[in-house]
């Protein structure tokens, strides 16, 4: 299992990072790809919950959503979302008219998945198209992915205090404060390491980058984790070999894409 974890790493990280500083049509591409595929996950799992929804109303939300943030950022957001609440209200009347009586909860989770992928995801295109939208991706990203490590590393020999023992019973307070402590670590140093590349940004700033992400990145993958609980599942697909699926790995990216946004906003 460990050398099978490995391997799709070695082949993920190197690829997201080649994704990344290429940008352009092609990462904007790949993000949506990512988005759609993690969208058919989440309605795998409302299936699994015995929750009717069709597949079309959640992937072609998120795409549009998604295709809105390529093409015009910010701009006629409020016209696209008036216009998908609009659509969905109609297909749940409609649905509720023919005597699906469930239609308020699958109304709602619908809805909230579209604004979960599709909304929060898109800052992964976002952040990208800012003008040191590379480094600053190369940045959120790689907290991330060590703020998981530390939590692993920490958590695993040391974790005795459990956070959520219904929801995620192996995480840890322990691992919880390791993944603190890579993220504030891995902050200052990325902001070091970028330097020539980007804005100067003081390596206070960056450790407390990495302190944001670790606090608030894990809630991402405990949402998701309790949809997985509900849903009687152990992982949203299987198509990542030891990792679970595309929703169980981007979970966490997609926030550190949001934070990462709005940081770069605020001091760059």
């Amino acid at each position: 299992m460990f050398l099978t974890r490995l391997k799709s790493v070695l082949i993920l990280i190197p690829l997201m990072i080649v994704m990344i500083y290429i940008g352009g049509i092609p990462f904007q591409a790949f993000v949506l790809l990512i988005l759609c595929f993690a969208a058919w996950e989440y309605w795998h799992m409302l299936r699994a919950m015995q929750i009717e929804v069709p597949l079309f109303l959640i992937m072609g939300g998120v795409a549009l959503i998604a295709l809105q943030r390529i093409f015009w950022g910010f701009e006629h957001t409020d016209i696209l979302l008036v216009v998908l609440f609009f659509i969905i209200i109609v297909y749940f009347l409609v649905a509720y008219e023919r005597g699906r009586y469930k239609q308020i909860v699958n109304f709602a989770v619908s809805f909230s998945g579209i604004l979960y992928i599709g909304w929060v995801g898109s800052y992964l295109i976002s952040i990208r198209a800012l003008p040191d939208g590379r480094w600053w991706l190369l940045t959120a990203l790689p907290i991330t992915w060590l703020v998981d490590l530390g939590a692993y590393s920490i958590g695993k020999p040391f974790g005795k205090h459990k956070m959520l023992p219904r929801l995620s019973p192996k995480k840890s307070w322990e691992g919880f404060a390791g993944g603190i402590l890579f993220g504030v670590v891995s902050g200052g140093l990325l902001s070091l390491l970028w330097r020539p590349f980007m804005a100067d940004i003081p390596i206070w700033q960056g450790m407390l980058l990495g302190l944001i992400m670790a606090v608030i990145t894990p809630v991402g993958d405990l949402f998701i984790s309790m949809f997985k609980r509900v849903a009687g599942l152990k992982d949203t697909s299987n198509v990542i070999p030891g990792h679970g699926g595309v929703l169980d790995r981007i979970d966490t990216w997609i926030w550190a894409a949001l934070i990462g946004y709005y940081y770069a906003l605020l001091f760059a």
